[in-house]
């Protein structure tokens, strides 16, 4: 008999959660087979057979949490599929059930007998404790009368064995304590109880996904471990717009994917990254390590929740590279066909909330970074212009949240204003692109 073990996963992912069986007891499995998918923090994950051989028995069910090294299968090399474990099951009943009554009805006498012998055998103990002369000074007789305290329950302190005030005072606050760690442990039990608020009205409770969880616990980490602070600025999308409706045809055509929005925003954050380092930057214990690359986390959202794949050396992809990456990253995050590497190692993050209507918001941080680029909606609104008159112009609100332990307020203002500036001149952008 074989077992299947949760294997090792990657350095940071210890655990996870069995979201699907794709075998069951008594199917014929071959060395390799995926036998279920494993639900992580970050990605889902396939677990195979480490032998071939019939499934004998599924030790955890579907939802259960686990860990590396637990063994969650059993294969039997030796079995022949089709054959379930409800047999082994019914003979094992059909053993109990041949067993004889009589030695059933002997085992239960001698185990009761033993215990009325032990419990004599306690209680005769007792007894002969409190005969025993007990050694104690009159006032440490008369505070044990006051505070209920057996002599015998009392341990002296004094060379000769004689029992004094301060002894009793001493049990009888051990006693107390005792008394008081049940009642705690009572009080604490009430208060994880009450966190479950009771509804009048009907409500359905459903368990969080483990990424879900991570997501929650990784966002709350965010703003408890970062002096976090968003500065905002708005961008007209004018030129952006125009020179995107000029190009769009001929670039699907020669590079065979649309132009986006979202390569603009990257290259003009790579060139802002590149005048203000320590946004690119991370701490690490009481150093900051700035880096030298830019790996630019992209924020999409799935049925699971978000996830942020990295494009990998954004600074060396031109726009076309950048919106092949983007969609790259995109339809695998949808499609649950991420790899951990796919997740790991960015630099600074964009997130779109414009997509979905957003008009102005302040993002949250994906520790260990110390930035992130929030983009909102395109309306129209009004402008004044250089020249003093009024005009209707396609505007976007842009914000950057920022560790402020590390990045000072003019140098995260200076860099939005630098993305600002990019991006109401994007020739200059294809120019240095």
């Amino acid at each position: 008999m074989k077992e299947i073990k949760v294997p090792e996963l990657a350095e940071s992912i210890t655990e996870g959660t069995i979201a699907e069986w794709l075998v069951k007891e008594g199917d014929q499995v071959e060395k390799g087979d995926p036998v279920l998918e494993l639900e992580t923090d970050k990605v889902n994950v396939e677990v195979n057979a480490d032998a071939g051989g019939v499934i004998a028995e599924l030790l955890k069910e579907e939802g259960d949490d686990v860990e590396v090294g637990d063994v969650i299968a059993k294969v039997d090399e030796n079995g022949e599929a089709g054959g379930s474990s409800d047999d082994s099951s019914d003979d094992k009943q059909e053993e109990k059930q041949e067993e004889p009554k009589e030695e059933k009805q002997e085992q239960q006498q001698s185990t009761a007998s033993e215990q009325k012998e032990e419990k004599k055998q306690e209680s005769s103990n007792e007894q002969e404790g409190t005969k025993g002369d007990v050694i104690a000074t009159p006032a440490a007789r008369k505070r044990a009368r006051e505070l209920g305290i057996d002599l015998s329950e009392i341990s002296a302190r004094d060379p000769l064995g004689r029992i004094r005030p301060e002894d009793v005072d001493s049990a009888a606050s051990s006693k107390n304590e005792k008394k008081a760690a049940p009642k705690q442990e009572k009080k604490e039990s009430k208060k994880e109880s009450s966190e479950k608020t009771e509804f009048d009205k009907p409500v359905v409770r459903e368990k969080m996904s483990r990424r879900r969880q991570t997501i929650a616990k990784r966002l709350v980490e965010a703003q408890q471990e970062s002096a976090m602070l968003t500065t905002f600025n708005e961008v007209d999308m004018t030129n952006v717009m125009n020179l995107r409706k000029e190009r769009k045809d001929s670039f699907l055509k020669k590079h065979d994917i649309k132009l986006g929005f979202m390569s603009f925003f990257t290259k003009a954050a790579v060139g802002a990254l590149k005048e203000f380092p320590l946004i690119n930057a991370e701490i690490q214990g009481n150093e900051i390590v700035k880096k030298q690359f830019y790996d630019i986390g992209m924020a999409v959202s799935t049925e699971e929740g978000l996830v942020v794949p990295v494009v990998r050396d954004a600074d060396r992809l031109d726009f076309a590279g950048i919106e092949k990456g983007i969609a790259d990253v995109a339809t695998k995050a949808r499609n649950k066909e991420l790899q951990l590497e796919d997740l790991q190692g960015g630099s600074f993050t964009i997130t779109n909330g414009g997509i979905f209507g957003s008009m102005l918001s302040t993002p949250i941080i994906n520790a260990p970074q110390v930035g992130i680029l929030g983009l909102h909606n395109i309306e129209k609104r009004a402008k004044v212009m250089p020249d003093d008159t009024i005009q209707a112009r396609p505007m976007m609100y842009i914000a950057l949240s920022y560790d402020h332990r590390i990045v000072d307020g003019k140098d995260a203002v200076q860099f939005l204003r630098r993305i600002k500036e990019m991006i109401e001149d994007p020739y200059d952008l294809l120019l240095e692109g």
